[in-house]
């Protein structure tokens, strides 16, 4: 359920007021917005997913057994791993594949591990893995702020991983602006998290 980045942050977390689920609204709507498959995001918007994980999670809060701030998002994002996978399925008639869940939980946390390390630049500590995986929630919210052809360079490039020229095929523009794009929304995302 964790990976390298997570197990280092072990952040206490109190469950004990449901509440606390809707802190995570932008990072769980940041990673649907990667995982979701473009026939799927036709039909239902991300948003609608974040929801329903949200709601589950709430609702099966007193099963959550780890401690950390870390160990809560892999709680999320396995219930919204199963809750895209349902959908896909659902959509495309097929059975249930428990292999496809547990390589959707995988892409899952990649991403999630992409987003924490966003401005980490080269060779964090490990203590700047901590208080990026501390902050990670504040990324996707800063993420979500800039302006649309940013925010999808950004997303496209740093969380889903594609290469530059991809993501210039993606968004039907050059590489030199989507280069000049993903400087403008770092350099802003650097300021408005105090990392300049």
């Amino acid at each position: 359920m964790s990976n390298t980045s997570d197990s280092e942050d072990q952040t206490p977390i109190d469950t004990s007021d449901p509440a606390i689920v809707a802190r995570y609204e932008p990072y769980l709507r940041m990673l649907a917005k990667v995982q979701m498959r473009r026939a799927l995001q036709a039909k239902i918007g991300e948003s609608d997913i974040v929801q329903q994980t949200m709601l589950q999670a709430v609702q099966a809060i007193d099963q959550f057994r780890g401690t950390g701030e870390a160990e809560f998002r892999g709680w999320l994002r396995q219930i919204l791993a199963r809750h895209l996978c349902h959908l896909d399925r659902d959509f495309r008639r097929d059975k249930r594949d428990v292999r496809r869940e547990q390589s959707m939980q995988q892409q899952l946390a990649k991403s999630s591990m992409r987003l924490e390390g966003l401005l980490a630049g080269d060779g964090p500590t490990p203590s700047q893995n901590v208080a990026l995986g501390e902050n990670v929630v504040r990324i996707a919210m800063a993420i979500e702020q800039l302006p649309e052809t940013q925010r999808e360079a950004i997303r496209l490039h740093y969380i889903e991983g594609m290469k530059l020229s991809e993501v210039a095929a993606s968004m039907d523009k050059s590489s030199g602006a989507i280069a000049g794009l993903l400087h403008r929304g770092m350099k802003t995302l650097r300021e408005q998290l105090g990392d300049a």
